[in-house]
């Protein structure tokens, strides 16, 4: 081989590395615009500051346009102000319906850049993703609003709202998944808790990892994901599956599926059993490891087209 086309075969391999790593450079690029905007603000998106919570809804719903096949607002009344959940919707023409939701409010006064805006970036990273793609199902992207306190496992959060909706249409769910603190990833020993202290002998003590979160008897949907989810190995992941008792299980908007007879599950850090900023004024943006979320957001992305 002559040295002309040698160099044009490496400069050939050098653009490609380079476009490559661009790619993956405009993945946490893009995912860190979707976090300044939803928590770049003199107040908390909670459910005392519906401004926000509005605002923040509007943004959603600008962020899904381009992509989805329809998008829209579903709106309901509580103690006489007006709450949204934000649904898009791909693959319409489908019969049989994937919810995938994060809920976009927070407890308190925080940015809340774990809990629970890595959710909702989750879920605008799938839009973009979703777009003109081949699907078996229809999905449901929903941004939920009042899953935080003081409306957690009532009837006013949007979760609940969303599932009753779907039951009282009679739709055919296939089932449903929640993105709830997907940013958080420790590599240091000790870096991880759990309900019961022996967990730890199975599941290590290196909050170095993403997990399914599902209860007993938890349906074919939630099986059949699990395993698309896990056999691609795109991150670290671990399966966790017990008794709807068991605290930390349930916390978050695939309770409200459950109740609905829904096979549903949470893809999530583990929340407070390894991040500390949870629920405090620390859970900061740069706390993050945007690079593993993004290997998140893939893997759920791939394992959708699997379904």
């Amino acid at each position: 081989m002559n040295s002309t086309i040698f160099k044009a075969i490496l400069l050939s391999l050098l653009l490609q590395l380079t476009f490559t790593s661009n790619i993956f450079a405009n993945d946490t690029t893009s995912l860190r615009k979707h976090f300044l905007e939803i928590i770049q603000s003199n107040k908390a998106r909670n459910h005392k500051n519906i401004d926000e919570l509005n605002r923040v809804a509007s943004y959603i719903n600008s962020q899904f346009q381009p992509f989805a096949d329809s998008v829209y607002f579903q709106s309901y009344i509580v103690n006489g102000k007006a709450y949204k959940n934000v649904i898009a919707e791909f693959g319409s023409h489908n019969p049989s319906t994937i919810v995938v939701g994060a809920h976009y409010d927070v407890c308190g006064e925080q940015d809340g850049a774990d809990d629970n805006a890595s959710g909702v970036v989750g879920l605008l990273k799938l839009a973009e993703m979703l777009h003109k793609k081949k699907l078996n199902h229809r999905i449901e992207l929903v941004a939920y609003t009042l899953e935080e306190p003081p409306f957690f496992r009532t009837e006013n959060m949007g979760s609940y709202v969303h599932a009753k909706s779907l039951y009282d249409q009679k739709r055919d769910v296939y089932g449903m998944f929640c993105l709830e603190m997907i940013g958080y990833f420790k590599d240091e020993r000790k870096s991880q808790r759990y309900p019961i202290g022996a967990l730890s002998l199975i599941y290590g003590n290196r909050g170095n990892y993403i997990t399914l979160v599902n209860k007993l008897n938890r349906g074919k949907f939630s099986r059949k994901f699990n395993r698309a989810f896990t056999q691609q190995k795109n991150i670290r992941t671990k399966k966790f599956t017990a008794p709807e008792k068991l605290p930390g299980i349930d916390f978050s908007d695939h309770l409200n599926y459950w109740t609905f007879g829904y096979s549903a599950f949470m893809i999530t850090d583990t929340a407070f059993y390894r991040n500390f900023n949870y629920h405090q004024k620390s859970d900061k943006l740069h706390t993050l490891d945007l690079n593993r979320m993004n290997n998140v957001i893939e893997t759920v992305f791939h394992s959708l087209l699997k379904m």
